[in-house]
């Protein structure tokens, strides 16, 4: 099983073909193809091949599933005694891709 750590968005995934995963937000449409990169490690049974920092020649392929937010994290500040509160909601947004091949 062919596997590779890709670097997306500040953050490391360990990724394989078919895959399903939630990544920052990235500035693509719906459907649109993508290419990754920033390949880290590509390991393929007994071949491992590390980067330094990235592998050269390696790339992910993967495909836009769709653009969205995560549910509403609540973000509440409070100081006893000063009668201070603050209540604010954060929604962050993510891209969902589906990883189509490793190479």
């Amino acid at each position: 099983m062919t596997f590779a750590i890709v670097e997306t968005g500040g953050k490391q995934y360990k990724v394989t073909a078919g895959q399903k995963l939630r990544v920052e937000k990235l500035d693509a449409e719906a459907g649109a193809a993508l290419s990754l990169d920033k390949v880290l490690l590509v390991a393929d049974g007994e071949n491992v091949k590390v980067g330094a920092p990235y592998v050269s020649g390696s790339v992910v392929e993967a495909k836009v599933v769709r653009q969205g937010k995560e549910d509403t994290k609540i973000v509440f500040k409070y100081h006893s005694k000063t009668r201070q509160r603050k209540k604010k909601g954060h929604r962050q947004p993510f891209t969902e891709i589906e990883v189509v091949s490793v190479k």
